[in-house]
C-alpha cells in the first residue's frame, strides 16, 4: 500500500476513534435532540387524580421541549396534592416544585381540568396573567367559572418551549390566585 494510502487510513481511523469517545449527551441537556423529562407524582392528589393526568397529556400534546411523565414510584420532579385551599404552585426551578389542587376554586365553580392545566403552567415558568380572557390559560379564575377552555394560547407555549430550550433559570415562588383577585 503506498505511503499516502497508509497515511489517509490512519487518519480515518483516528476520526472514527475520536467520534466514538465523544461523550453522549444526557436526555434532559439542552443541546439534546429528545425533551426535557420532567415526573410527576399525583398520588395524593386524591380526587384530582384524572384531571393531573389529562393536563399532563395536555402539556404533552402542545409542547416539544418538555415531557411530563408519572413517577415510577422515585422522587419525582413534580408533586400535586389536593387540599381545602386555593389552587397554588410552589416553583422550586424550572420544571420543579409543589402544585395544590384547591377545592375551594372548584366549590366556587372553576372547571378542574383548567386548574390543573394553569397550575402546571406554573411550573414550567409561566407567570399569572389576569386578562379575564378564556383563550388564555393563565389567566386562570379571572375568565370566569364559564371558562373550560385548559390549552395554552400559542404565546404560553412559545415561551414554555423557550424556557426548556434555553434551560431557563427561575426563581423560586410561590403563586396563588385569591378569590379576591379570581374574580374581575
Amino acid at each position: 500500500m503506498p505511503r499516502s494510502s497508509m497515511t489517509a487510513l490512519a487518519g480515518a481511523v483516528t476520526a472514527l476513534l475520536l467520534v466514538g469517545s465523544a461523550p453522549a449527551a444526557s436526555a434532559n441537556s439542552a443541546t439534546s435532540a429528545g425533551p426535557h423529562i420532567v415526573t410527576y407524582d399525583a398520588g395524593k392528589a386524591a380526587e384530582f387524580q384524572a384531571a393531573v393526568d389529562a393536563a399532563a397529556q395536555v402539556w404533552n400534546g402542545q409542547v416539544s421541549n418538555v415531557t411530563l411523565q408519572k413517577s415510577a414510584g422515585g422522587p419525582a420532579d413534580l408533586t400535586v396534592l389536593a387540599d381545602d385551599g386555593w389552587p397554588r404552585a410552589q416553583v422550586d426551578s424550572l420544571g420543579s416544585g409543589t402544585v395544590w389542587m384547591g377545592r375551594e376554586a372548584v366549590s366556587a365553580g372553576h372547571h378542574v381540568p383548567r386548574i390543573a392545566t394553569h397550575e402546571i403552567g406554573h411550573i414550567f415558568g409561566l407567570p399569572d396573567n389576569r386578562t379575564g380572557v378564556c383563550a388564555d390559560l393563565m389567566s386562570g379564575a379571572s375568565a370566569g367559572t364559564d371558562c373550560t377552555n385548559d390549552l395554552p394560547n400559542e404565546e404560553e407555549k412559545g415561551e414554555v418551549e423557550r424556557n426548556f430550550a434555553q434551560d431557563a433559570s427561575i426563581a423560586p415562588r410561590l403563586l396563588a390566585e385569591t378569590p379576591a383577585l379570581a374574580t374581575r
